[in-house]
């Protein structure tokens, strides 16, 4: 059985990595700021790919490159890029991130924008499935090596946008002001009305602007969404 999901403008196989589609990646792909026109991308941890391919749907950016340290996952996002309209601008790195930007970093080349959905799941507890805690766990990379890769490679007017839970929000935002990145924006994220945040999108740079701050709501009730998630995603859901 195949395990295809497909979007509006690109199909994505997920059969052989740990971590499928899910609406985390799709609210970091379309809410990720391209008002900049950034010239290089990066996708750090890029699973499927999905947030590279939807880079290349939103943007004109000549480079999209992502890293993915999971051997199957490498080997998915390679297909998923090859099968798109894309394949000439996209390019994946099988390598730890810790590498892959000390490299970056050493050859003094950055990338204008650096987006990435990464492992959280920072409590003790862990499944029986590598594959999936290697995708989902903190241990594998933590926020430290994130943030400080990120610092290291990212353009001097760029920014570098991620999507964690929100119990994780002020570790995440301290550690990230450490290393010379500050919050320029945050949406929060809630299931419906009257869940709590869930998630906490955010975006940083090397510059200290007014935080711009913004709610989002999915749901009304159980599968109606909101108009603000349906505006966000309708460029990518087939049923939007």
């Amino acid at each position: 059985m195949t395990k295809l999901f497909q979007f509006k403008e690109f199909s994505v196989n997920q059969d052989k990595t740990a971590m499928k589609i899910g609406t985390d990646g799709v609210l970091l792909g379309a809410w990720s700021s391209l008002e900049a026109f950034p010239d290089s991308i990066l996708d750090i941890g890029s699973g499927t790919g999905v947030l590279s391919l939807m880079m290349a749907q939103r943007s004109d950016a000549m480079t999209i490159d992502a890293v993915e340290v999971d051997e199957n996952a490498y080997e998915q996002t390679v297909e998923n890029f090859e099968n798109s309209d894309w394949g000439d601008r996209l390019y994946c790195y099988n390598a730890t991130f810790q590498e892959f930007a000390k490299e970056i970093a050493e050859e003094e080349e950055t990338y204008d924008l650096i987006i990435s959905n990464p492992p959280f799941y920072t409590d003790d507890y862990q499944s029986d499935d590598i594959a999936r805690n290697k995708a989902r766990f903190t241990s594998s990379l933590t926020f430290e090596d994130l943030l400080f890769g990120v610092s290291r490679i990212l353009s001097e007017n760029g920014s570098f946008s991620v999507i964690i839970p929100f119990k994780e929000e002020k570790e995440f935002v301290d550690i990230a002001t450490k290393n010379n990145l500050f919050l320029n924006k945050v949406c929060h994220v809630r299931g419906n009305p009257i869940s709590e945040i869930k998630r906490s999108l955010l975006t940083f740079s090397f510059r200290q602007n007014e935080l711009v701050n913004e709610d989002l709501i999915i749901e009304v009730e159980r599968h109606q969404y909101t108009e603000a998630y349906i505006n966000l995603t309708r460029d990518f859901y087939l049923k939007m």
